[in-house]
C-alpha cells in the first residue's frame, strides 16, 4: 500500500467519524428538545395548580 493510499484511507476513516458525530448531534438535540418541552409542561401545569390553589 502506497502512502496515497494510506492517506485515503485515512481521510475516509476521519469523515466516517465526522458523520457519527453529526448524527449523534442531532440525536442529541432531539432528545434536549423533548426535554425541555416536558419542562416546559411541567411548569405550566405547576403553575396552573397555583392559580386553582389561589382561587379557592
Amino acid at each position: 500500500m502506497g502512502i496515497k493510499d494510506q492517506f485515503e484511507d485515512k481521510k475516509r476513516q476521519l469523515q466516517d467519524k465526522a458523520d457519527q458525530a453529526k448524527e449523534r448531534g442531532q440525536q442529541g438535540k432531539g432528545e434536549a428538545g423533548d426535554r425541555a418541552q416536558q419542562g416546559r409542561e411541567k411548569a405550566q401545569d405547576a403553575a396552573q395548580d397555583a392559580r386553582d390553589r389561589f382561587q379557592s
